[in-house]
């Protein structure tokens, strides 16, 4: 019965590092693999890449919305326009998707949702123009720390 009972114990072992080391690949490690100009590269399906990046081009597309709302003092679309990419626009990524990316780049993106929502309740606050500027400056610290890291590839292409 010690036997069996050793046995049961091993086995729990081993299960429990695979499962340990699973989750360390699909929370912390992500799909990667490294890229020639020293970054990192997310590799994504075809379909995958481009979702990512059109989130990205709405980003910097509501940059310069809230920007120029900012220049005419109209704080009332520059809460709408950071609200539209923040956190609920986060909501809808697909969990598959989302264990592909490194744990760095969904805090990256996670942080800039977060502060675009920020930026939004800055402005229905009744802030001044320039504080706005000032706060947006510090969200995209994550937008370029995120393209000096990581680049998306396509997973099975040879991209180097």
């Amino acid at each position: 019965m010690k036997s069996t009972c050793k046995f049961c114990w091993l086995i729990s072992l081993v299960l429990a590092v695979a499962l340990g080391l699973g989750v360390y690949k699909v929370v912390v490690v992500g799909s990667v693999a490294p890229y020639a100009d020293g970054r990192v590269s997310v590799l994504l399906l075809p379909n995958e890449r481009n979702k990512v990046l059109a989130e990205m081009r709405g980003l910097l597309e509501s940059v310069q919305a809230v920007t120029e709302a900012a220049v005419a003092g109209d704080m009332a679309a520059i809460e709408t326009t950071a609200r539209a990419v923040g956190m609920a626009a986060a909501e809808a990524e697909s969990p598959a998707m989302m264990s592909k990316l490194p744990l760095e780049f969904k805090t990256l993106g996670l942080a800039t949702h977060k502060a675009f929502d920020d930026l939004a309740d800055l402005a229905a606050g009744g802030a001044e123009p320039m504080a706005v500027i000032a706060n947006l400056s510090q969200v995209m610290l994550n937008c370029t720390a995120c393209h000096q890291g990581y680049r998306l590839g396509v997973v099975g292409e040879n991209d180097e």
